[in-house]
């Protein structure tokens, strides 16, 4: 490869072996001056010029690449469409035409310019940059080291004639060989240095094996002199910290041409099945028919949220580079881990200990992790884990970051049978694993000593603690807030400090329990663990856990800061969502505990739109976003207007008082003009704070701050003035002068029962209440307010958890989740109405639509579900006899339905047996625990019977626990559709046999399939209530013979083995009737 310039600055690049040349013409002084104004192109030298909204023009979001307009249309039309500085692709800008491979990004769709090209200007401008290359220029290189002179572009093999290689505006002189400065930036030398695919991907390979990279971050400038060009490729520092790209076209297209194709056939489908009416049986075929169309509508609710689904990749390197200087502070942001646990004995102690464990142990600054732990159920038995748990953390940690394990949960790290000792270089790793394996025997020994100490202790009884007081917490449901700090965060001393056994904060909390009071379930806890930190902590980032939740991935959090904190955009993205992976779930997978549908695929849709929901654990949130703040705006003109969230705009329009009233209820209050109040509060944060340079940007710019009166304030956040200081930082931050015990005090007021009265606690701050699922309302709220969220799936899982594997425990928890989306359906936070005019995507208000309509489609599901049978007793059909324009519709159906199915997997990469398991249990699900949630809804919405909430179980998972059997009434409509359809296929067959002639085994075998499709989605059901070794439990014997007997009277009662004929049935009586 040849590189030669000139001094007046143009340079020329090509290589031999691609049989291409570039020539720039960049000018030192027009380079220089585009680095630091930004205002000049790097590529011709020209003005960059304003964009549509009047601001200087800015082709590249990732980098700000210095770019004109006419460069940056014509790169994406005939050039390679990626930047040259970071090699992300251009973006499709407004005003500009679509190319190929554009995606849809938020803002960006321009109908009107989406196909303008000017091909005319263009065309014009590559005829004259061919002329001028043409005619003027001519070489002076070396070529294979023999000077080529004076010769054509035509002529030469080293120029490209290809159009994408030739750039406008470019000017060629004869051009002398000079060395290029490697301590000078690549910018002020123009496009034409770019690195070509060879030198990239080797410099790739060289930065993931961390060869020039030590261990503070500083690279090493050991392994290369000054002439090496892979030294000044680019400022890994300033790249992204993370990249979207969309599903490759190959897999896409195809995908959505044949959603298309199905609606189609959708409709061709229901006009068949309207204009030919079943006569004979028409109850049945209307039936059927409201049930298709419901089905229907729940598919394309499913289906067109899926319609753009991207994948995420980090890039951690990157992140320590920018964040984690050598020789410089740490500049990570802080994070708040919050674990939350109710009752030891369903969740039991070693569990929440090994999640705990995990966080102590995360490959993150220990001075910026604090862990919070609520005890919802205020059991010294947690108390006393946590305190046994933060004595070995001392050993564990120091384990994990001297040997770099994983996971970093010790009851998971030692359970795993792999080899140990594969990739070990250190001789005392054998040695210090079995120490530390010794040491965790005799832990786990310790923590079950007292849970079965806890379990002889009668609760009226109660516990004393070590000084002789009795225990705060004997009473459950009425004890004061406790609040322990088990390890401070700061290391124990100077040997801490040297041999890295530094923790995390501990912190355990039990809020204030009162009779009198509602506290909300899981949602109070979170919101009072948010109080609790923002007085203690305050981090900017807040991540949530199950206590059965470990974390797998020790960088899980340097993979959610790689959007939080990246500077383009970090902003306005209020959580980074991980897939919930589980742990000990039988190899088959009976009842879809791993979800995978879901995950990998709903979820990777939403990311591509507005992002994916909230899903209760393993989520990083943005503190700002939790607090009911709208998102920053996209752009610097468009004031931050906050709607009513609540009506549409039509209806606003229609009602104007009505918009008047909503707009001054929803708003976000003004600062009181009087000098005086103002004065006072600022007084007041000063003196909480400690420092006036913290909360510098509060109080310089009213308007661009946005204060709010201290009253507003308090009736928004609640009268705790500490915590009313923290809120207002957005980058975190604690009072610098406070000491501990006055801290302490301030966590207790804000944890106090009453402490959310008449505030916005719950309505608009925090977990929102009003359903039990509130991760779903947490999630649809931030949305409304314009937030994104993020689908992160890293390489390694996040996070793993444990699922209830037994029959019953997963129908009551699939229960909780439809109860809990009924609730919202039916609330004024429904999707169908609430949100309108705030910065909620419509493909986006499908998928939440959806999330909550979805429990209804059990009455439908139940009704097509007992058809077959009903088809079998009465020897009717729900199809009339097919035509061949009818058959035609029904077989192009079931193909279009195939493919969905096969290429929705081939892009998502789901194999087909979790595909099934997930068909299965859609509808093992929807005629049992769905069904219960929609009466369940209604008895509340009509009667106001409140609902109580069931932990689920999180011990750990066995063989037994999988055919274990615990009756419930959720599982008396699925073994009764059981019952009915094998009955009713024994019946048809039976039947058919006797009395139907040749020709009418057709529509038999019709209704035979039908039966037996209800039956396969139910096999794993059925086999579940079998038990194991085929011992069925006594219940369902009972049951069984109970329906059985049932049936069968009714089979007696229709006569089924007498001819049925519409003629009066003649017999010989023996009587000569043609005698007179």
């Amino acid at each position: 490869m040849q590189q030669v310039s000139s001094a007046a600055g143009r340079l020329v690049a090509g290589s031999h072996n691609r049989n291409e040349l570039v020539v720039i013409s960049c000018h030192a002084h027009s380079a220089v001056k585009g680095k630091g104004s930004g205002e000049i192109c790097e590529i011709c030298g020209d003005e960059r010029g304003v964009n549509a909204e009047g601001e200087l023009f800015e082709g590249c979001n990732e980098c700000g690449f210095p770019i004109c307009r006419t460069c940056y249309d014509y790169e994406r039309l005939h050039g390679t469409q990626l930047c040259p500085l970071c090699k992300t692709r251009f973006p499709r800008l407004k005003g500009c035409p679509r190319v190929d491979g554009d995606e849809e990004e938020d803002d960006a769709d321009d109908l009107d310019n989406e196909f303008n090209f000017d091909s005319a200007t263009t065309k014009r401008d590559i005829i004259q940059t061919e002329h001028a290359i043409s005619s003027s220029c001519t070489l002076d290189i070396n070529y294979n080291d023999h000077r080529v002179s004076n010769v054509p572009p035509e002529n030469n093999p080293a120029l490209v004639s290809a159009e994408k290689h030739v750039h406008p505006n470019l000017h060629t002189n004869s051009l002398k060989p000079r060395a290029v400065d490697p301590s000078k930036h690549l910018a002020a030398y123009g496009y034409g240095t770019v690195a070509w695919k060879e030198r990239m991907e080797k410099w790739k390979q060289k930065q993931q094996q961390n060869s020039h990279v030590n261990l503070n971050g500083i690279r090493s400038n050991s392994d290369h002199d000054g002439d090496d060009p892979d030294v000044s490729l680019m400022d890994e520092a300033r790249q992204p910290l993370s990249r979207k790209f969309p599903i490759s076209s190959s897999q896409i297209n195809p995908y959505r041409m044949i959603i298309i194709i199905r609606l189609v056939v959708l409709g061709f489908f229901f006009h068949y099945r309207l204009t030919h009416p079943v006569k004979h049986a028409y109850a049945l075929w209307l039936i059927s028919v409201i049930c298709e169309v419901w089905f229907a509508l729940s598919w394309i609710l499913d289906q067109f949220p899926k319609w753009i689904p991207v994948e995420r990749e980090t890039y951690l390197d990157r992140l320590s580079l920018r964040y984690e200087k050598g020789g410089e502070a740490c500049q990570l942001s802080p994070v708040d881990i919050f674990v939350t646990t109710v009752d030891p004995l369903k969740e039991p102690p070693i569990v929440t200990a090994n999640t705990v464990l995990s966080i102590l142990a995360v490959d993150y600054p220990v001075e910026k992790v604090s862990c919070y732990v609520s005890d919802d159920g205020a059991s010294i038995l947690t108390f006393e884990s946590l305190s046994e748990t933060s004595e070995f953390a001392r050993k564990w940690v120091p384990f994990c970051k001297k040997f770099n394990i994983e996971p970093r949960a010790p009851e998971w790290y030692f359970a795993h049978k792999v080899d140990y000792l594969k990739d070990r270089v250190y001789p005392s790793f054998v040695k210090e694993r079995r120490a530390i394996k010794r040491a965790y025997e005799e832990f786990k020994v310790r923590i079950n000593a007292l849970v079965a100490k806890a379990q002889k202790v009668p609760p009226e009884q109660g516990w004393t603690q070590p000084d002789g007081t009795p225990w705060p917490g004997n009473n459950v449901r009425d004890h004061l807030g406790i609040i322990q700090i088990f390890v401070d965060g700061e290391s124990g001393g100077g040997d801490d400090s040297r041999n890295g056994s530094e923790l995390p904060r501990l912190v355990y909390v039990s809020r204030e329990k009162r009779p009198r009071f509602n506290h909300r379930k899981k949602a109070g806890a979170m919101n009072a663990l948010v109080r609790v930190s923002g007085v203690l902590t305050n981090a900017p980032y807040v991540l949530n856990l199950d206590c059965d939740h470990y974390i797998n991935n020790s960088k899980a959090v340097r993979e959610a800061m790689c959007f939080m904190m990246d500077p383009l955009l970090g902003k306005r993205v209020c959580y980074v969502q991980f897939p919930q992976r589980f742990d000990g779930i039988d190899e088959h997978d009976r009842y879809a505990n791993h979800n995978t549908v879901f995950f990998d695929i709903n979820m990777k849709g939403l990311d591509g739109i507005q992002g994916p929901i909230y899903v209760g654990t393993g989520c990083v949130f943005r503190r700002q976003a939790l607090y009911g703040f709208d998102a920053p705006p996209k752009s610097h003109k468009k004031s931050l207007k906050r709607t009513c969230n609540c009506w549409p705009k039509w209806y606003c329009c229609c009602f104007p008082r009505m918009e008047k009233n909503i707009n001054k209820a929803f708003k976000l209050p003004k600062i009181n003009d009087t000098d005086k109040a103002r004065n006072s509060w600022k007084g007041e944060a000063l003196r909480l704070l400690g420092s006036e340079e913290s909360i510098k940007g509060l109080i310089e710019d009213d308007e661009s701050s946005n204060l709010i009166s201290e009253h507003k304030l308090e009736k928004k956040f609640g009268q705790s003035s500490v915590f009313i200081a923290s809120t207002l930082l957005e980058d975190g931050g604690t009072p610098t002068s406070a000491s501990v015990a006055s801290l302490l005090k301030e966590a207790i007021h804000v944890i106090s029962c009453g402490y959310e009265s008449k505030t916005e606690w719950g309505e608009e701050i925090g977990w929102i209440y009003g359903s039990v699922t509130e991760d779903i309302l947490t999630g649809f709220k931030m949305h409304c307010h314009g937030w994104r969220s993020i689908y992160c799936v890293p390489e390694r899982p996040a996070f793993t958890g444990s699922a209830p594997i037994n029959l019953s425990d997963r129908l009551h928890q699939v229960l909780r989740w439809a109860l809990g989306s009924g609730e919202i359906f039916l609330s004024r936070h429904c999707p169908l109405w609430y949100g309108y005019g705030g910065g909620l995507k419509w493909l986006e208000r499908l998928s939440y639509v959806n999330a909550t309509v979805y429990p209804l489609t059990s009455i439908p599901l139940l009704a097509y579900c007992t058809l077959p049978a009903v088809c079998l007793f009465t020897r009717k059909f729900i199809i009339p006899e097919l035509s061949n324009v009818g058959s035609l519709w029904f077989v192009s159906l079931f193909m279009c339905i195939f493919a969905t199915s096969m290429l929705e997997m081939r892009w998502s990469g789901v194999g087909i047996d979790e595909w099934w398991r997930n068909e299965q249990f859609w509808v093992i699900g929807g005629v049992s625990a769905h069904l219960f949630a929609v009466f369940q809804g209604l008895l509340k919405l009509i009667a106001g019977v409140d609902t109580n909430f069931t932990v689920t179980s999180k011990s750990s998972s066995s063989s037994s626990d999988l055919y274990a059997f615990k009756w419930t009434s959720l599982l008396i409509p699925p073994t009764t559709l059981i019952i009915i359809n094998l009955i009713a296929v024994v019946a048809g067959i039976s039947d058919g046999i006797n009395n139907y002639a040749y020709d009418s085994w057709g529509p038999l075998l019709g209704k035979l399939l039908f039966a037996f499709w209800v039956i396969l989605h139910l096999y794993p059901f059925l086999k579940g209530l079998l038990g194991r070794h085929n011992r069925t439990p006594t219940i369902v014997i009972v049951w069984s013979v109970f329906l059985a007997s049932i049936f069968s009277l009714f089979w007696v009662r229709i006569h089924p083995y007498l001819p049925h004929s519409d003629y009066p049935f003649l017999e010989e009586c023996g009587l000569d009737c043609t005698t007179t």
